[in-house]
């Protein structure tokens, strides 16, 4: 894919970016080193003002930053909008309790003095996609930069000035020159910057196919990696839950974002005594969305981000059907400017059907039919992937048992899947491994530096960072 600005509502090039050469990869490898040794000397306090400043500076370029996400890659306007101040919220969070996560901590040994001293590892590589281009950056650099690493991004190719603008919003907010750099490279560079000494580790948000390549490279360099890759994420709602809810929220939680999230709900598993009612009226809510301009604060559906993208999904929805699955509302892309599709309800279609075996990452959902709990856990676990999962009841011996048995690594009860700075963020099984956010995720990209401080020599220990 070149590396350019094209409208998804119009499928019209808006501007193209050439290629950074090896020339420039290599001078802005070493502004980065030499800005993580910038990082690791301010103190990790004065790093979490600045990051409070990006808080800031996000607060006041908000309107101008949400029509570049809709602009590059079609996101609703209020949707842009609230991913900045998501963002902001997230710069604010590592800014209160950054120093805090990572000052030394005591522990009782034999030693006159024992610690954990938790230090920066250097330039981390992180490789970002498209679906939420601010989000997906902050979630991984806020918490980065507060700890002392430098950071490197590799952006996904279609949103290369939401890439810039990052940049731009931490230099405004005072971080060290090389703290925090943009690359412009094809995807197909990526994995091999692991192999410059320069780079200390990687974090990886994308396909199962990216998250191979750069696992693969970090491993050969045996250095650390993060990876949150896809999901396909179960919607159970049993008999005992609050109907009307669990299908309001199910609807948004499948169509949010044009349905272009890892943990956007994809497989709805649905109890046999409310299947009926349930799939009535998602279909009713399905074939009522509003498909069109994102820019139209009406619109609650917008474009796929690519006309690649229309394509996949385009191709998963017609696998299904010519496997026996039956289209209860959509099922195909709309004939206009642009890369729209339907909102979609398909019915089961059976093992070895992309609404089983794969991630559609479009507004198509799939819907299956199940007699207990039981089988609902079993479907719901049948698949590679283990990214987020959501169930639906009021009975507090399913709500043990689902939190218990859902292989995933986050199960939301009554509640729509999402992130939150508080609390990890990540997957099992081929949806990565690793976490972002929360204390966990800061610590992902530190030296967890053990220090034993035998008799005679505290009175000379160095203090904190």
């Amino acid at each position: 894919m070149a590396i350019a600005t094209v409208d998804p509502a119009t499928g019209k090039t808006v501007r193209t970016f050439q290629p950074h050469t090896d020339a420039q990869i290599d001078e802005k490898l070493a502004r980065a080193l030499a800005g993580a040794r910038l990082q690791r000397e301010l103190p990790v306090t004065e790093r979490a003002k600045r990051m409070g400043r990006a808080a800031e500076v996000l607060k006041a370029r908000r309107e101008e930053l949400g029509r570049l996400m809709t602009l590059e890659m079609g996101k609703l306007k209020n949707a842009a909008l609230a991913e900045v101040d998501k963002c902001a919220l997230g710069c604010r969070y590592y800014s209160e309790n950054g120093p805090a996560f990572v000052a030394d901590e005591e522990v009782k040994t034999d030693a006159v003095r024992s610690l954990i001293r938790y230090q920066p590892l250097g330039v981390v590589l992180a490789v970002m996609p498209w679906n939420f281009p601010l989000w997906q950056v902050f979630r991984f650099s806020a918490p980065g930069l507060v700890a002392g690493n430098a950071a490197v991004l590799k952006h996904a190719s279609n949103v290369p000035q939401c890439a810039l603008a990052i940049e731009d919003i931490f230099r405004e907010a005072g971080f060290p020159d090389g703290a925090f750099q943009t690359l412009l490279i094809e995807g197909s560079r990526a994995s091999k910057l692991l192999d410059d000494p320069r780079i200390a580790a990687a974090t990886l948000t994308g396909s199962e196919g990216a998250g191979r390549s750069i696992g693969e490279a970090a491993g050969r360099n045996i250095k650390k990696v993060v990876l949150e890759l896809g999901g396909s994420d179960p919607f159970i709602v049993m008999p005992s839950a609050d109907l009307e809810k669990a299908v309001k929220v199910g609807v948004e939680a499948r169509v949010q974002n044009a349905g272009q999230s890892c943990i956007a709900a994809k497989r709805f598993i649905l109890h046999e005594r409310i299947y009926d009612e349930y799939v009535q009226r998602m279909a009713k809510r399905f074939s009522e969305l509003r498909v069109g301009d994102p820019n139209d604060e009406s619109t609650e559906v917008g474009p796929l981000y690519a006309e690649q993208g229309l394509d996949a999904v385009e191709d998963q929805v017609k696998r299904m059907i010519a496997k026996g699955s039956k289209v209860l509302a959509g099922g195909k892309r709309l004939d206009r400017p642009g890369f729209f599709f339907q909102p979609t309800l398909l019915t089961d279609a059976g093992p070895g059907t992309p609404g089983r075996d794969e991630e559609i990452f479009g507004p198509v959902a799939t819907l299956f039919k199940v007699r207990d709990a039981g089988e609902a856990l079993q479907i719901a676990n049948g698949t590679k992937f283990g990214l987020g999962s959501a169930a639906w009841t009021r009975d507090a011996g399913e709500v043990r048992r689902f939190t218990d048995e859902l292989q995933a690594g986050q199960v939301f009860i009554n509640g729509m899947v999402k992130s939150d700075p508080r609390l990890p963020f990540g997957g099992i099984k081929a949806s990565g491994h690793g976490r972002e956010l929360s204390v966990i995720g800061m610590r992902e990209f530190v030296n967890w530096k053990t220090v034993w401080i035998g008799e005679g020599a505290e009175q000379r220990f160095a203090g904190t960072e």
